[in-house]
């Protein structure tokens, strides 16, 4: 199989936080040479029409040599990258330079996440004075032009310390400094995935009685930023409404298309772009298993997760591991990711 595009993300050097609510989970940092990346990515070249490589997956720009890491990476892909409108607030605020660079490839906007107030946020991203660091980057973005973007993930424990994020937009005045230089200020919130360091939340993830708690400015922030009418499209439905209508479902799915992004961990182990990087979804090791038995894994869906959705109808899966009285709030692919790693796992 000739794919039309690979995207390879390696985890070359990990992330400064710990966060809860992170998708990808947390696992311990590595120390990937630059050569490695350079022998990865070749031996992806051979099986896609185009390749496009990324030296991270979780902090981008966390180490000193990010400038070196973003030209290498334009190089070995096929195509100019572009750096996305994430950043790393860590190196923001210690690193004078790394702004200046942001400003120089035409960064024009960044993603922050605030979780409530400062002891909240501090325990949500795993590390005492993130909260101060993430306020002084809001400064040093806009100092530079560029147009500070917050999220905020909610549950029940947090919910009640929106009004301080709210209080704090209007304080710092974000939407008329962003706009004095052409910018746009802009916030959304939601519950996140439950999958990675966020399944661990369940039992505190919100139901539809905890959203007109939301005050009304980050509702409207919230509902443009989706382009939604209703908050109830952005937050989606009850585990209860989605286990009534999927536990009649006996289709199965594949994960495999033309265009697949691939995880690279510390230790050369891949997974496909689905969920959290994690053993039901592992295809092989680059180091042990090549490429080209990574790449058949993939195709031919034999990694647990993959084999388990195409072969197990998903009333099956959702019978076994779903909740028929829970009102905690899903989207649908994010509630049938949910189920399908807990069965993979138990």
């Amino acid at each position: 199989m000739k794919f039309k595009e690979i995207t390879v993300c390696m985890d070359m050097y990990g992330c400064p936080n710990r966060c809860k609510h992170c998708w990808l989970g947390i696992t311990p940092n590595g120390n990937m040479e630059v050569s490695e990346i350079r022998s990865a990515v070749n031996g992806f070249k051979s099986f896609a029409e185009h390749v496009q490589v990324y030296d991270w997956y979780r902090e981008p720009d966390y180490r000193d040599n990010y400038q070196e890491l973003y030209r290498l990476c334009n190089q070995l892909s096929s195509r100019s990258i572009q750096h996305f409108e994430l950043v790393s607030f860590w190196r923001l605020v210690r690193d004078t330079e790394y702004v200046k660079w942001l400003s120089s490839i035409g960064l024009k906007s960044a993603q922050l996440t605030i979780f409530g107030c400062e002891e909240t946020t501090d325990f949500y991203i795993g590390r005492k004075g993130a909260y101060k660091e993430i306020l002084e980057a809001i400064e040093i973005l806009i100092n530079h032009k560029i147009s500070p973007r917050i999220q905020t993930f909610i549950n029940k424990n947090n919910i009640d310390e929106l009004e301080h994020i709210e209080r704090l937009i209007e304080f710092l005045d974000l939407e008329n400094r962003c706009m004095d230089f052409g910018g746009h200020f802009s916030f959304f919130l939601h519950q996140g995935s439950c999958d990675g360091e966020n399944e661990k939340l369940y039992d505190i993830r919100v139901t539809s009685d905890d959203l007109p708690r939301i005050p009304a400015l980050l509702k409207s922030y919230t509902l443009k930023h989706f382009g939604k009418n209703n908050i109830m499209d952005v937050f989606g439905r009850t585990e209860q409404s989605l286990y009534e209508e999927l536990s009649t479902d006996h289709s199965t799915s594949t994960y495999v298309n033309v265009s697949p992004v691939f995880y690279i961990d510390k230790d050369f182990n891949v997974y496909p772009n689905i969920t959290a990087p994690s053993l039901p979804w592992c295809l092989g090791n680059l180091k042990k298993d090549g490429v080209g038995t990574v790449l058949d894994n993939y195709i031919e869906s034999n990694s647990l997760a993959q084999r388990t959705r195409l072969t197990v109808s998903l009333c099956d899966i959702v019978k076994s591991k779903g909740d028929k009285t829970s009102k905690r709030l899903f989207t649908k692919d994010d509630y049938i990711t949910f189920v399908l790693n807990k069965y993979c796992r138990y």
